[in-house]
Parts: structure tokens; sequence; C-alpha cells
């Protein structure tokens, strides 16, 4: 990410910030026990399983949850973009710092987990 960031490539930043989000939760529902879905956003999964974390994790998620539904919706759009929107160039840097802190935060949180 930081290499997005230093090439002002924020299109990217919130595509491989996504990743980061996505892979996270799923390796916290992997710990926990859970196989994860095949689809991109497991937040609401590991939400209705808040009995088997940690309570500081799972307030932690609830306070992130719109934030993590945000980078969800924007996966494909930082991709492919759409007719009316290139991500190129439409995502701000403020976007693309948004995206970071929150990979960074999920990083943060599963290394408590450990």
């Amino acid at each position: 990410l930081d290499l997005f960031m230093k090439e002002k490539d924020y299109a990217d930043v919130i595509r491989e910030a996504q990743e980061i989000v996505e892979l996270v939760q799923k390796a916290m529902l992997i710990r926990s026990g859970i196989t994860p879905p095949k689809w991109h956003d497991v937040i609401d999964i590991i939400l209705e399983n808040s009995h088997r974390f940690p309570e500081d994790l799972i307030k932690t998620l609830r306070e992130l949850r719109a934030l993590t539904k945000w980078l969800r919706s924007q996966r494909e759009i930082a991709f492919y973009g759409q007719p009316d929107f290139i991500p190129t160039e439409d995502y701000t840097e403020e976007d693309a710092r948004e995206a970071y802190q929150l990979a960074s935060r999920y990083i943060q949180l599963y290394h408590k987990l450990l």
C-alpha cells in the first residue's frame, strides 16, 4: 500500500486495502473455528459470532462496520470503474488514506488475537 500511496495510485490503494481487510476477516473466522464463506465481506458473520471473540475486538469491529462496508462496495469499482466513475481519476487521497488506515487497523486487531 505504501508504494501505491507514494505513486498516488489511489484506486490500487482502495483495491488492495479491501483485499487485506477481507483476508484478515477470514483469518479471524478461521482462528475462531468458523469456515469462511466464499463472498468478500464477512464482518457480519464475525459479529453474529461475537461470543467467539474478545469483547474489545467486537466493540471495535462494530465501530468499523460502516467503513468496512464502504470499502467492500468499492472493490469492483476500484478494479473496473463505472461509466461515470474512472478509478484512476476519481479516487482522492482522502479515500485512499481511509482505506489504508482501515487495512492497517485490521492488521493491528488481528495481531492482538495472536
